[in-house]
């Protein structure tokens, strides 16, 4: 499943092209301004990012920049109400690869982003869909195995899951109530501790030995994997 971040403040707009997507068979990831934007285009590959401009923290200007430097493949669309040519130009200079102005067709939208992924050949993110990383944490989501450091890391495959959602979600808080639904496929029970056993369980494996810790619980939110 090819992967795609929205970068949109405004949330009807940002809701409402994410489940255009997923009904189209996109996994799509939302950040709602341009810090949490830009902590997930650094910490997550993607196969697209839309990227609007007027973004609060971090302009799509800047998180064009700082998504081209990291990766010279992957497709940028910006999707804004600011149509000058300047607006244009200068998003194109920073690495834009296309433009769309407010207010759009979703169909078009649509049919931009599979000319660009259909050109690309799937080849933007070509590692993640198989190998997660986060630090010196390595995820092989093909051969089910964990290494830190190097060092080979047995897990579950509970925990495995657990810690797969994580990375894929790298720096964001996911709540328990998530975490319930996408690895235990139950609807979360405030009378269980399983979540924090598990969490306890991915700690000794993972951040026990080494100076840098990656696992980091948001209290009263939930839980995510950072390098910080």
């Amino acid at each position: 499943m090819q992967r795609i971040l929205i970068v949109e403040d405004e949330v009807k707009v940002a809701n409402a092209v994410k489940k255009g997507l997923e009904e189209n068979g996109f996994e799509v990831e939302v950040a709602y301004d341009g810090r949490v934007g830009m902590s997930l285009a650094a910490g997550s590959d993607f196969d697209l990012v839309i990227l609007d401009l007027n973004l609060p923290h971090h302009n799509g200007y800047e998180l064009c920049e700082v998504i081209r430097r990291r990766n010279s493949k992957v497709p940028v669309i910006m999707l804004t109400a600011l149509g000058g040519m300047d607006d244009k130009m200068q998003a194109f200079e920073l690495g834009a690869d296309d433009y769309l102005v407010k207010p759009f067709d979703f169909r078009e939208l649509l049919a931009r982003i599979r000319v660009f992924l259909k050109r690309a050949g799937g080849e933007a993110a070509p590692d993640r869909r198989f190998r997660l990383t986060v630090a010196d944490l390595e995820i092989d989501r093909e051969r089910k195995e964990v290494t830190r450091g190097g060092k080979k890391i047995a897990l579950t495959a509970k925990e495995f899951q657990l810690l797969e959602l994580l990375a894929l979600h790298r720096g964001k808080v996911i709540s328990k109530a998530a975490i319930a639904e996408k690895v235990w496929n139950i609807d979360f029970d405030t009378g269980t501790n399983v979540i924090e056993v598990y969490m306890n369980f991915l700690r000794k494996k993972i951040d026990k030995d080494f100076d840098q810790k990656l696992l980091h619980t948001k209290t009263g939110m939930g839980y995510y994997l950072a390098e910080e």
